[in-house]
């Protein structure tokens, strides 16, 4: 079964490379949510998230030959998506730098423990919330890091910051996403 979503995939890709409208969609159609959703937990707007979508689709068609197929064609696209996100937040100068958020308001690490799903249910809609009101250095690390899967090094080659940078304003997120919480 593995198989074969690889090669269904593996042919749409191969039909878009030759331009066919038809099998764009049935890409677009495959990826998009997920990808949107990458977006929107970037800059933290539908708005803008709506416009990465249109652009970063568009930029992939564009540059659909270079796909290698070293790496699914997901992961590909949510680079360009990653990508286009931060560079506008960039271009809206609201990407701040990661030097000007106060590490004062960090509070030790503390565990949570939930004793039913309603109770789980709660606290995600809380944790969701906290992260959207986070600086948005922060947020992009956490989205980054635990939403999206990106380890250290990655982010730092995305952000253009060192690893180091990466786990620092990771673990300072990590407390002001705890200190929100509580």
């Amino acid at each position: 079964m593995s198989n074969n979503y690889q090669n269904i995939h593996q042919t749409l890709i191969d039909k878009c490379k030759s331009g066919d409208k038809k099998a764009q969609f049935e890409i677009y159609k495959l990826y998009y949510k997920s990808m949107y959703n990458t977006s929107l937990r970037i800059v933290n707007s539908t708005q803008e998230a709506e416009d990465i979508m249109q652009e970063a689709f568009l930029s992939a068609f564009d540059k659909i030959e270079y796909y290698s197929g070293n790496v699914s064609f997901g992961a590909w696209l949510k680079k360009i998506v990653v990508n286009k996100s931060i560079d506008t937040l960039r271009n809206n100068k609201i990407f701040s730098s990661f030097d000007e958020i106060n590490t004062d308001e960090c509070v030790e690490y503390e565990t949570y423990e939930f004793s039913n799903q309603i109770e789980i249910n709660q606290q995600v809609e809380k944790i969701k919330k906290a992260i959207n009101s986070l600086p948005n250095g922060y947020r992009i690390i956490i989205s980054l890091n635990l939403i999206e899967g990106y380890d250290h090094e990655e982010i730092s080659q995305i952000l253009n910051i060192t690893s180091a940078t990466s786990r620092s304003q990771f673990m300072r997120a990590k407390r002001k996403l705890i200190q929100l919480l509580n």
